[in-house]
């Protein structure tokens, strides 16, 4: 079977004893309450990026602009103490400002590659599909083969190195659709939505009394978890168990994504690994030691809504792939 970047990662490391693998899930659960102190009211997609880190996988924020997307990844990024970088993708970006390119230095009369900001732990795609498509290309390899090859040398890049892009609602003016090859790259897609009222309250009161977005120093957000607890939470969700009957079912349920009426393109095999990969690590993360059917429910939409392609017709009637993977989840049987 061919092997893609979405699925469980095989390993030679020696699974974590039982006190590890608790202590790295306490680090790991205590990143949503250290984000919470510089973002209010958006705990589930705070859990989304852990899980994402914890599967190796690249993340798609979508929300309209002003939801605290960029902060939350910047937050994220301290709480871990994991190198960050941001790159805002505008119309003219070109993608030797993505990945690097060669430099000629006149005084040693040769090349030298002159690193670009993908290399890096986080790199923070702002607004991607605000750039051309020959430039959001740019990532696949980096997002696919975790490397940056230019002039015929492959240069690796960092480990844990995520891509965690924003984006607009399509619908907005200046966009450019994500190209399927493109999207099919993220593990998770994320709405971010806007914070209920209360929420939206205790924002204003948070910067009423001083709290800066830019200084999250000043904010309290420290360092609780590191990349050795995320290395142990990567070997321990490698032992979650995965039934036949599980796979069986994260298979029926992107089968049945393909067969629908209202979709051109239902989810490929590596939305199926994409799913069970996030399941487990979600699994893991509630303390279970096995996959459970609705641990795959609780990740399909995340996991397989960006995978699915609508046809013309069905959008005009105003079908969304969240009322596809609505019927494909109530239709499909439930292992017992």
């Amino acid at each position: 079977m061919t092997e893609t970047p979405d699925s469980p990662q095989p390993t030679s490391e020696t699974p974590p004893s039982s006190a590890e693998a608790d202590s790295a899930r306490e680090a790991l659960s205590r990143i949503r309450t250290e984000v919470g102190r510089a973002v209010v009211g958006q705990d589930q997609v705070v859990t989304g990026l852990v899980i994402a880190l914890l599967c190796r996988g690249h993340v798609l924020l979508e929300g309209v602009p002003g939801v605290a997307k960029t902060l939350m990844v910047r937050t994220l990024a301290r709480t871990i103490g994991l190198d960050s970088k941001r790159v805002q993708f505008t119309p003219d970006l070109m993608p030797g400002d993505v990945t690097g390119s060669l430099v000629y230095d006149a005084r040693t009369a040769a090349f030298s590659f002159r690193e670009g900001p993908v290399f890096t732990n986080l790199l923070l795609a702002d607004e991607i599909n605000r750039t051309p498509p020959k430039t959001q290309s740019s990532l696949l390899e980096s997002m696919e083969e975790r490397q940056v090859t230019v002039d015929g040398s492959a240069r690796p890049l960092p480990d844990p190195f995520l891509v965690i892009a924003t984006q607009n609602p399509v619908e907005y003016e200046g966009t450019y659709p994500l190209p399927e090859a493109q999207l099919d790259r993220f593990l998770l897609k994320l709405p971010v939505r806007m914070p209920a009222r209360h929420d939206e309250i205790d924002v204003l009161r948070r910067h009423a009394a001083g709290f800066d977005p830019r200084n999250l120093e000043a904010a309290g957000v420290t360092t609780v978890a590191t990349i050795a607890d995320l290395e142990a939470g990567r070997a321990a969700v490698s032992q979650v168990a995965v039934s036949d009957e599980v796979a069986g079912y994260v298979v029926d349920i992107c089968r049945a994504t393909r067969e629908a009426p209202s979709v051109a393109l239902g989810v490929s095999p590596r939305g199926a690994t994409a799913l069970l990969s996030t399941a487990r690590a979600w699994a893991w993360m509630r303390g279970g030691t096995f996959v459970t059917p609705d641990d795959v429910k609780a990740l399909a939409e995340w996991a397989l809504s960006h995978r699915i392609q609508m046809r013309a017709e069905a959008e005009l009637e105003g079908v969304t792939t969240a009322a596809v993977l609505a019927s494909v989840l109530a239709s499909v049987p439930v292992p017992r």
